[in-house]
């Protein structure tokens, strides 16, 4: 079953056509029986010119939006003359009653209501010629269960039409909600995407560069290897923006290379005068998902980071390991270490460093701890459970 927020349900469409039909078939048949039983009468005339006139006038107000009161006001003027007339035609009373509790407020209605009633006992009585209970009681009993019945319906439809709304506006405040997470998210992404790739391959084209500067004048051909250094990083770090920004593996797996092949390469770059970086596999990784691969490639990435900026180590080893369950992901280096219990995280600066690889980590539900201590290096360790 398909439905639509505010789209008018198909009974309530089809209780106006009802309606509108039962008028039409009781104003024909009460001009019927006013020619059978009086068609002779120099008083004809004027009932069937005020009959066909009640017929336009009803469509009229039904069918025309605009200054409807009034066609409706002059609909109800036209059959309460055409009732002093010809009592007969108060049967029509009836979608009269109904037209008036839909486009009325429920207080002019309700008097509308009584006064109509008034005027169908009145002229029944007077066909009658006597006062009979049945006439007196029946009209009114009949207009009461009506009235309070269709109120009873319009107010439930305003509150379904407010509920709706309401649903509306939840729905569009979550679309909102979920708009600025996502914005949120992407942000945070590019936050540390930035630091794991340009940051990082900024940072070595500096010390490159500075390292060129130095021996400039003393060792040119050195400082034109340090140059072609910072040149090819620059090269990569263009290769891993455009794909970043394109939301794709880094470019070391873009090119269809394992995991290993991928560390192995990073410690390659990542080695230099000051620092050795040494990569070592254990067991056979089983194929992995793009995402775990593109994680793992990226802490190993701000681990070494962290590693050259901070800890004045010689030599850093990147270790993988794979197990039945997981797949563990080492850094360790014999730097200066820290105090992980006292190490506080700046305020603002979510999305960096080591908080950037928790939150790699943790997007995939792994985990991720440190050992370290002052003078005796860091161990930055990484699992991610595989089979999820």
């Amino acid at each position: 079953m398909r439905s639509t927020l505010g789209e008018q349900p198909d009974d309530t469409r089809l209780l106006p056509v009802i309606v509108y039909s039962a008028f039409y078939v009781l104003l024909s048949a009460s001009l019927l029986r006013w020619l059978i039983r009086h068609g002779e009468t120099s008083s004809t005339p004027l009932v069937v010119s005020l009959a066909l006139s009640l017929a336009v006038l009803y469509a009229m107000s039904e069918l025309r939006h605009s200054h409807r009161i009034v066609w409706f006001a002059l609909l109800v003027a036209t059959w309460s003359v055409l009732v002093v007339l010809a009592p007969s035609f108060a049967w029509c009373a009836v979608p009269l009653v109904y037209t008036g509790l839909r486009i009325l407020s429920v207080r002019v209605a309700v008097t509308l209501v009584v006064v109509l009633t008034a005027l169908v006992v009145v002229s029944q009585v007077r066909i009658a010629g006597w006062l009979d209970p049945n006439l007196v009681l029946a009209p009114p009993a009949v207009a009461a269960v009506t009235t309070v019945l269709f109120i009873g319906m319009r107010r439930q439809t305003e509150r379904q039409a407010a509920l709706i709304d309401d649903l509306v506006r939840t729905r569009q405040e979550l679309a909102d909600t979920e708009r600025r997470e996502g914005t949120l998210a992407e942000r945070e992404r590019l936050a540390m995407e930035i630091h794991d790739t340009l940051a990082q391959g900024l940072s070595s084209q500096r010390m490159l560069l500075q390292a060129a500067d130095l021996v400039w004048d003393t060792d040119p051909e050195l400082a034109r290897t340090h140059l072609r250094s910072a040149a090819e990083i620059a090269e990569r770090d263009l290769a891993e923006a455009r794909r970043f920004v394109h939301d794709l593996a880094p470019a070391d797996l873009a090119a269809g290379g394992s995991l290993a092949a991928a560390l192995g390469a990073l410690a390659a770059r990542e080695t230099t005068d000051r620092l050795t970086v040494r990569c070592h596999v254990e067991g056979v990784p089983g194929p992995l998902p793009q995402r775990v691969e593109a994680t793992l490639l990226r802490v190993a990435q701000g681990a070494l980071a962290n590693v050259r900026e901070h800890a004045e180590a010689t030599i850093a080893t990147i270790t993988l390991t794979s197990l039945d369950d997981q797949i563990v992901l080492d850094v360790a280096d014999d730097g200066r270490g820290f105090d992980p219990a006292r190490r506080a995280t700046p305020a603002g600066h979510r999305g960096h460093g080591l908080p950037a690889i928790r939150a790699r980590v943790h997007q995939l539900g792994g985990s991720c701890a440190i050992e370290s201590a002052p003078g005796d290096g860091t161990v930055l360790s990484v699992a991610i459970p595989l089979g999820g």
